[in-house]
């Protein structure tokens, strides 16, 4: 098969990956369109320099993660992310399951982004060990900041969630 072929058929086989950084790091679908498209773009011309040492998925999201924070940065945008509003209010009843998983957002969405990054790639189960390679950094400084993002996500969803007495 060749190289842009190859491209193409492990680019499709994981595209939900870019959607999901797209997801984490642009609010609207306009930002979300053109991200996924610099991300496509940069692992295009970072394809050649793949070497197959990892999982194609592990360096899909670093190369991902890298573009987003990138063009985030380029684009200035301060705004926060709340990933709450995609999910649709099913009934008039609170679900409180629904209510924990909505403040689990609002909270996921006050973090910074390379924190946002740890706590996706976390509830991708990636280990700690695939997580640094894909952030460029150790898999104990993975723990470390994973044991402090945990801490801020408890005492910050607390804030946006009130169980029923």
């Amino acid at each position: 098969m060749p190289e842009s072929a190859e491209f193409i058929a492990l680019l499709s086989q994981h595209r939900n990956i870019i959607h999901k950084v797209c997801n984490l790091y642009m609010d609207n679908s306009e930002q979300r369109e053109d991200l996924f498209q610099e991300i496509t773009l940069q692992a295009w011309k970072s394809y050649p320099h793949f070497k197959g040492d990892a999982r194609f998925s592990t360096w899909l999201y670093r190369v991902a993660l890298n573009t987003a924070i990138t063009y985030f940065k380029k684009e200035q945008r301060r705004s926060a992310v709340v990933l709450a509003t995609n999910f649709p209010e099913t009934s008039d009843t609170p679900d409180p399951v629904q209510e924990q998983l909505m403040a689990m957002y609002k909270a996921i969405a006050t973090l910074s982004k390379i924190d946002k990054a740890l706590v996706m790639l976390y509830l991708e189960d990636y280990s700690y060990q695939e997580i640094g390679d894909m952030l460029g950094i150790t898999a104990n400084n993975v723990a470390v900041k994973m044991n402090r993002v945990k801490s801020r996500l408890k005492e910050e969803s607390k804030k946006h969630y009130e169980p029923a007495q």
